[in-house]
């Protein structure tokens, strides 16, 4: 009786992977590695502007970020993403074990123009853009209409702190910055996507 429910179990939990994993694909994505299809020069990647999406499938929210670093640590495949103690995606973030970070056509720019404007406690500003919410096989949202998709496992989070800052630049950017400090996320890739 054990077996069969074992295999039971196993069969489902199966089925939802390749199910998830098939949704992608439905949504004209095709899976990457990042290592070898990453074609953006990383140095700018964050400085044109990538939308960041953290929650579950019961609510999510995204912003729009241009801080970031991509590379390896702790011998993965990473990418570290920022976000302000007073952003409303910060709770997401911390509740989340994953996230994505979603790149849109600059037909698109209008998307993260709003995402980066708005907040998401006045209201689902995914739903505002007429965007459709979809979610990996680990139930990290992500928006079909993005060009590409990148899952992070989240592996460290912290806030900065400031007596560790060695520079003028970080004490000027925060001398008069009111959405607070900002926390890094540092994040294995996992999964990547793209049309």
């Amino acid at each position: 009786m054990n077996r069969i429910k074992i295999a039971t179990f196993l069969a489902s939990v199966m089925m939802a992977l390749s199910v998830s994993s098939f949704a992608q694909v439905e949504n004209g994505y095709k899976q990457f590695k990042v290592e070898e299809g990453f074609e953006d020069n990383g140095f700018q990647w964050f400085r044109d502007a990538q939308l960041l999406c953290a929650g579950n499938k019961e609510k999510s929210n995204a912003m729009t970020i241009g801080w970031g670093g991509i590379g390896t640590l702790w011998g993965k495949t990473a990418l570290t993403v920022y976000v302000a103690e007073k952003r409303y995606t910060k709770k997401f973030m911390d509740e989340a074990e994953y996230f994505t970070v979603l790149t849109f056509d600059v037909k698109d720019s209008k998307v993260l123009n709003y995402m980066g404007t708005k907040s998401g406690r006045d209201g689902d500003k995914a739903q505002a853009l007429g965007l459709h919410t979809a979610y990996t096989a680990n139930g990290t949202p992500y928006y079909t209409e993005a060009t590409m998709v990148i899952e992070c496992k989240t592996m460290y989070a912290a806030p900065f702190d400031p007596k560790y800052f060695k520079s003028n630049v970080p004490k000027q950017m925060y001398a008069n910055f009111p959405a607070g400090i900002h926390s890094m996320y540092i994040g294995e890739v996992v999964n990547a996507w793209k049309k």
